[in-house]
């Protein structure tokens, strides 16, 4: 099976490329944003039937959480209609669609695990050209899945745990947000989980029943302050962090404060094992250190 990834160049696409060898029923085309406009709708189904592409997974995304707040349009226009497209040219061209979501989608507002079924009410930017995307997919509703995840993070690109053990060795101080709670994700386990999730497809002869959605985060939760905490932990490093409510440290996004994702359903319908957050910390830490 000959597989189209998006975004190919970011933690999530990147990860992808690392675990590749470990699935060898799939070919891949990796294509960033140079190579592939997802906005070109004619551009997606030309790359589809050139290549004889037969499913995609898409990691191409506006991410910029508080700079969507001033570029609505951008964000709109990569996370709606980008998405919207690729769901098209899947649809018209028989392909197996897979892309990737986020917490961002649901309020932050309750206290238990988010089922994949519940509805979204987004609150920033960011979070609404996501939900809208997810929302043109399913209206085309091709054959796949949408996949949210959360607290994203790997040894590629720039993310949270790189920057906390930059600034672990530059201080002997920190503060750190104590009041929002989710549950972080190592893109190499979410890259492993996708391609299972084709896998399992492929080996079940599954009908085409259209769009649905699961949830794949690490299991377990931590707010940003046990994440960080444990961040220092396993980079051997001694610098103090301290704890701090939201609003000590306002950003121009409204963030969740409770976005840990309930993933059973995942685990059940794909036979797919999910690690706790904190051994998987350890292990990317490791990998880091080496480098």
């Amino acid at each position: 099976m000959k597989l189209l990834i998006t975004g190919a160049n970011g933690q999530l696409g990147m990860s992808l490329q690392k675990v590749a060898d470990q699935f060898p029923e799939f070919s891949f085309i990796y294509t960033d944003q140079t190579e592939l406009d997802i906005t070109s709708y004619d551009a997606i189904c030309a790359l589809i039937r050139e290549e004889r592409i037969e499913g995609i997974i898409n990691c191409a995304a506006y991410t910029a959480v508080d700079k969507a707040e001033d570029q609505i349009d951008l964000a709109f226009l990569i996370n709606e209609k980008g998405s919207l497209n690729l769901a098209k040219a899947c649809k018209e061209t028989a392909c197996t669609f897979l892309h990737i979501s986020t917490e961002y989608v649901f309020s932050g507002e309750g206290f238990r695990p988010y089922l994949s079924s519940e509805p979204t009410n987004p609150s920033s930017v960011y979070a609404k050209s996501k939900a809208a995307g997810e929302a043109a997919i399913m209206k085309i509703n091709p054959d796949g899945w949408i996949v949210r995840t959360s607290w994203l993070y790997s040894e590629f690109g720039q993310n949270f745990v790189k920057t906390m053990l930059r600034l672990g060795n530059e201080r002997e101080q920190l503060n750190v947000i104590s009041d929002q709670i989710g549950s972080p994700c190592y893109a190499t386990d979410l890259a492993l989980a996708i391609l299972n999730i084709f896998k399992h497809k492929l080996n079940n002869s599954e009908n085409s029943n259209g769009i649905s959605i699961y949830h794949y985060a690490n299991s377990g939760c931590a707010s940003w302050f046990d994440f960080t905490k444990a961040i220092m932990e396993f980079g051997k490093l001694e610098c103090t962090i301290t704890p701090i409510p939201s609003e000590m440290y306002p950003l121009p996004a409204t963030r969740p404060f409770y976005s840990v994702l309930n993933t059973d359903s995942t685990a059940r319908d794909f036979g797919i094992s999910i690690p706790y957050w904190r051994d998987s910390l350890k292990n990317c830490i490791e990998i880091l250190l080496t480098k």
